[in-house]
């Protein structure tokens, strides 16, 4: 089948401050909207996936925290999913729409690699889906035992010696999606 999308995970002012900063942000989101221009010129769904914290009373619909960034371009026929936990097929009507429209690749970008990125790549290889990771299209913070770059190099590691189920799951840098797309 092959049919893809695009999901961009947790762009969020939110994940964004001053308090949390994120490895290469204007360069991740710069990847981002070229990569979401394609998908949108071959007409491949574009899917934006926000954190929905009512729950905790943080990242609450219609706030600024909430809404994505505003370097981001955005069209009204991107699609958009609230989502509830780390991993986005949790409570939330992505599995739904991905089966109403066919779609069995997915290619992933996002913030934050070591949470919300990685627990929705572990659950869509579960799923059967073929993950097409974008290695320098997702960024994430500095921990306390890593720096941010050491943590994406980590995880992009990780998800080239996963063990898919029936999926593939590949891991390349922007340059060579934009060539193969």
């Amino acid at each position: 089948m092959n049919k893809k999308a695009l999901l961009i995970i947790d762009m969020q002012n939110g994940s964004f401050t001053a308090k949390t900063p994120r490895y290469d942000t204007e360069g991740v989101v710069s990847r981002i909207n070229a990569l979401a221009r394609r998908f949108r010129h071959l007409q491949d769904p574009v899917i934006f996936i926000q954190h929905d914290g009512s729950g905790t009373d943080e990242f609450i619909p219609g706030t600024k925290t909430w809404a994505l960034l505003d370097s981001l371009e955005t069209y009204a026929s991107d699609l958009c999913i609230n989502k509830y936990a780390n991993d986005v097929f949790y409570n939330s009507n992505l599995k739904p729409i991905l089966d109403t429209l066919g779609l069995d690749t997915l290619y992933i970008t996002g913030c934050a690699t070591d949470f919300c990125v990685a627990a929705t790549i572990q659950s869509a290889i579960t799923k059967d889906y073929n993950l097409t990771i974008v290695a320098d299209g997702h960024t994430t913070g500095e921990r306390p035992n890593l720096n941010a770059k050491q943590v994406i190099d980590h995880y992009n590691w990780v998800w080239k010696n996963m063990i898919p189920t029936k999926g593939q799951v590949t891991v390349k840098d922007f340059k060579g999606i934009m060539q193969s797309l």
